[in-house]
């Protein structure tokens, strides 16, 4: 990937204000949100927005007696959102009722039968099938796993193994747990992957740990050129440890790393986001131009210099993830295939922009996120040009080939240079075998790999309805030249006859 770090004065304003283009905005009554893409070139382009701010929770909208300090994560279970209030450690239990409007059910401030009873710096909360509760006790070392009536079961504690460093104490920082109750664990100071506990709270390894990176000259020096000493105040070659995680309807668990050098981003080194299958392998599908990485682009000398870093990640029941990023305060939608479908937000005060995102989470397609300096849960509504964009790729998972492309083309009535659309209607005229359609639209899009793969289906489809015409072509090729000799041939032996005659 080619490093973009150019950008024109007017896209700076464009990068670190909210307004946008007043011809791409879609008049709806609300206040527009910068939202924007990438063309095939990488250049930024405006968008109509995806969606909008429908509310901002506060502590006073909560009419808690103790406002809420230093927030950590959030976690959707049904109509139930969980906050871990981290700095009063606790959590609180907020209910979305049917006019989207948050009350507070319960504060979690302990577990009956369990000692302590009460947590010290919880920083993430997951349910199991069953609807028991885990929860990260970070600062008391501990998962603690807790009925829906806050009675203890038991605690996931530090691994007795020799392949966990024993040196370090147990920071638990984030969990998922599958749907046989099984708990991965993000552990600060751990660099081989996310801790692994069976249900019955047996430790089995580590899972997904990240590739250690280094170079062939540092590997030469540090090595043979360096004293004991000066090793050991040199960084070791380990891997960096996760930043966040999440756990999606088939069971694979998206991770989010943001420990990498820029130049990493170039070769795909870096894989900011991936998705882990049961050994840990990253089976993330990357199908877009460029992986997903967040900005391709950004403002040199700016304050937020430098690429996106992801810390959380939640994913829709169709597959399509959204990342938020800590550089910029934004964040950014891909679908199954790894194509980035839009971008938004800024760093800020202001409604709509964070100070400090640290959580993200979902209900149905509505997103919300959580500042840890402002003590604020944004969320945010998809608009007509976002629920068109989901109701597409719904209809495509469905198999509702010709629903998909009518929508996609909707899309393209809001958004006339949205690649995402092209491709979409592309892929679904794919799957109704109009080929020679599907390659005008990947041909649009630049989309080199699906337009050579329609074109190998158009070819095989153009063969096989003239398979007559070209055989008895290649029949006629074959059989007129040697007529022709044969013809020759008999006119050299007649020839040849008369002239024997007139010699005799």
């Amino acid at each position: 990937m080619k490093r973009i770090q150019r950008i024109l004065s007017f896209a700076l304003a464009a990068l670190l204000l909210l307004p946008m283009s007043a011809a791409l905005a879609v008049d709806d009554g609300f206040s527009s949100t910068y939202t924007y893409n990438y063309d095939y070139w990488s250049d930024l382009r405006e968008s109509p927005d995806a969606y909008r701010v429908d509310q901002v929770v506060y502590s006073v909208s909560l009419a808690l007696d103790q406002p809420m300090r230093k927030p950590q994560s959030l976690y959707v279970h049904g109509n139930d959102l969980y906050v871990c209030d981290t700095g009063n450690n606790r959590i609180l239990q907020l209910r979305r009722d049917e006019k989207k409007q948050f009350s507070l059910v319960r504060i979690i401030s302990e577990v009956k039968g369990a000692e302590p009873a009460t947590f010290s710096g919880p920083n993430d909360i997951a349910m199991d099938m069953e609807g028991n509760i885990y929860i990260c006790d970070t600062n008391n070392n501990r998962i603690i796993k807790a009925d829906k009536d806050l009675n203890y079961i038991m605690s996931f504690l530090k691994p007795e193994d020799t392949t966990f460093d024993q040196s370090l104490s147990f920071l638990p920082s984030k969990l998922v747990v599958d749907d046989t109750g099984r708990v991965f664990v993000l552990a600060t100071h751990v660099n081989k992957g996310l801790v692994k506990y069976e249900a019955d709270g047996s430790f089995t390894g580590f899972v997904g740990a990240n590739t250690v990176k280094y170079n062939m000259w540092e590997y030469i020096w540090k090595t043979f050129f360096t004293t004991k000493e000066q090793r050991a105040q040199q960084a070791a070659f380990v891997p960096t440890e996760y930043e966040n995680v999440y756990i999606d309807r088939e069971g694979f668990i998206y991770a989010t790393n943001i420990v990498f050098s820029e130049y990493d981003l170039l070769y795909d080194a870096a894989k900011p986001i991936r998705r882990l299958n049961s050994i840990g392998s990253d089976i993330l599908i990357k199908n877009d131009r460029y992986p997903p990485i967040g900005d391709l682009q950004w403002v040199e000398g700016s304050q937020d210099y430098g690429p996106s870093r992801f810390k959380d990640i939640t994913v829709l029941d169709n597959d399509i993830y959204i990342a938020v990023d800590r550089t910029r305060g934004r964040l950014f939608g891909y679908d199954p295939q790894g194509i980035m479908l839009w971008a938004f937000g800024t760093k800020g005060n202001s409604e709509g922009a964070f100070l400090s995102a640290v959580s993200i989470e979902h209900m149905g397609n509505d997103l919300f996120v959580l500042d840890e300096n402002e003590c604020s849960i944004t969320v945010f509504t998809p608009t007509e040009y976002g629920s068109l964009i989901y109701q597409a790729n719904d209809e495509y998972l469905k198999g509702d080939y010709d629903g998909s492309a009518d929508t996609w083309r909707e899309v393209l009535k809001l958004n006339a240079n949205y690649n995402s659309a092209f491709i979409g209607i592309g892929r679904a005229l794919m799957r109704q075998e109009q080929f020679g359609e599907a390659m005008e639209y990947f041909k649009m899009a630049h989309d080199r790999e699906n337009y050579g793969r329609a074109y190998r289906y158009y070819r095989k489809e153009l063969v096989e309805k003239n398979i007559g015409w070209v055989v008895a072509v290649v029949v006629v090729l074959l059989v007129i030249p040697m007529v022709i000799r044969k013809i020759k041939s008999a006119k050299e032996e007649v020839a040849a006859y008369e002239r024997r005659k007139v010699a005799h």
